[in-house]
């Protein structure tokens, strides 16, 4: 319990600290959302109504810091998040992100757990049949893949399976705008075929670390003296290699897992960016690009407890399967 309560408390104290800066970095930034309001709608609109507008859209003009710091706070845990000054503009921030949140953890948060199982089952292997044909290749060709950028691959992916296979696969948008959205057969089929290259992207280029990292604790973990107790009592190469070291081997994992869990929330920028995948990475993007305040401060702070819960779950997660975990606490 004092581990929990611990790790809570820093939990509280990272999102306060999170928060204060995400208040006060885009005062800091160049520009304002009048400004911007301004260049938008071409200054056919006079400035008493361009501030009756902004008032409406919870942009406090003139007021005291430290009173906008406060209703910042409490309007952020309530939920209140404002309205949009960019493309969608007067459009509440809260349902903005609720229509492209499902897009971005169906996509790229399916690819990401994709990646960890398969580059950790690979590292297993790789490590446990260290100096054979399959260690000497696959790491090396994963060392590749892990180095090149997203948007390349991707780019790679639609020459090769969209334009030089007369659109085998589709690679704009996430489904077809000529089918009417439900759960049908047809618009189902048409989300599948429309991730399958995105999906594909983060795949390539996020396995290679899982593999390399998990080989590397398989070594180590092969060392130790209960795999040669495993092996003295004659257990099968399958269960030692599982049950045993790969078991133990994943837990220095889980941390970078929880880590990219959460990234998984700000969506991979420039691959929703490139395939035009209307999720919160592509949305972050058309913020930046329209000085959208109340959208960008929005989506920071939404990434910044979607990083911070999943590290908590991942440390709770590591204290129950880890015995020597609970022992330093």
């Amino acid at each position: 319990m004092r581990f929990l309560l611990r790790r809570l408390g820093f939990f509280v104290l990272t999102l306060w600290a999170a928060l204060t800066l995400n208040f006060f970095i885009p005062k800091w930034m160049p520009g304002n959302p009048k400004q911007a309001l301004i260049d938008r709608t071409h200054h056919r609109l006079s400035d008493k109504a361009i501030d009756a507008m902004l008032a409406s859209f919870g942009y406090k003009q003139g007021q005291n810091i430290f009173v906008q710091y406060l209703e910042y706070l409490k309007d952020q845990l309530t939920g209140d998040w404002g309205r949009s000054i960019g493309q969608n503009l007067g459009e509440p921030v809260s349902r903005i992100v609720g229509e492209a949140l499902p897009w971005t953890l169906g996509l790229v948060g399916l690819a990401t757990v994709l990646a960890f199982i398969l580059g950790s089952l690979v590292g297993i292997v790789a490590g446990w049949r260290r100096g054979s044909k399959i260690d000497s290749v696959l790491p090396s060709v994963f060392v590749v893949t892990s180095a090149l950028p997203y948007f390349w691959v991707a780019l790679l992916l639609i020459l090769f399976f969209s334009v030089w296979t007369n659109g085998l696969l589709p690679s704009d948008f996430s489904y077809d705008n000529a089918i009417p959205m439900g759960f049908s057969g047809e618009f189902v089929s048409s989300v599948l075929q429309h991730a399958v290259l995105p999906a594909a992207t983060i795949v390539i280029t996020a396995v290679g670390g899982w593999v390399l990292t998990m080989r590397n604790n398989m070594i180590t973990t092969l060392a130790e003296d209960y795999i040669r107790m495993g092996r003295a009592k004659g257990l099968s190469n399958n269960r030692i290699m599982l049950n045993y070291a790969g078991r133990n081997a994943m837990l220095p994992n889980l941390s970078g897992f929880a880590m990219s869990l959460g990234f998984v929330i700000s969506g991979a920028i420039l691959i929703e960016y490139v395939f035009n995948y209307q999720g919160l990475g592509y949305l972050l993007f058309n913020a930046v690009q329209n000085a959208d305040y109340p959208l960008m401060g929005t989506l920071f702070m939404l990434f910044t407890v979607a990083v911070l819960v999943a590290v908590f779950v991942c440390d709770f997660a590591i204290f129950l399967l880890d015995p020597r975990a609970r022992a330093k606490g």
